[in-house]
């Protein structure tokens, strides 16, 4: 039986954000493979984020293309099929 395709997941965050941390551990912690963009140092990462999102807050996840601004555990799970 095949395992369904993991989304694709990135994660929008900056060094000093504890939120961050606690967004990237938790995904760790759920074997969710994710890329982690910098935004305090990708400056076009971060007007692209705003773009799409009209946000500039972090963390800012998005799943398949799909944003959650913030530690949203319920969404993120719901996106995610996980609990």
């Amino acid at each position: 039986m095949q395992t369904p395709r993991q989304k694709k997941v990135v994660v929008f965050s900056t060094p000093t954000c504890s939120w961050c941390v606690k967004l990237k551990s938790y995904l760790r912690e759920k074997q969710i493979r994710f890329t982690d963009v910098d935004v305090s140092r990708d400056m076009k990462a971060a007007q692209d984020m705003i773009r799409k999102s009209g946000q500039q807050g972090v963390p800012q996840i998005w799943i398949d293309n799909y944003p959650i601004v913030g530690f949203d555990k319920v969404k993120i799970n719901k996106m995610l099929d996980i609990g």
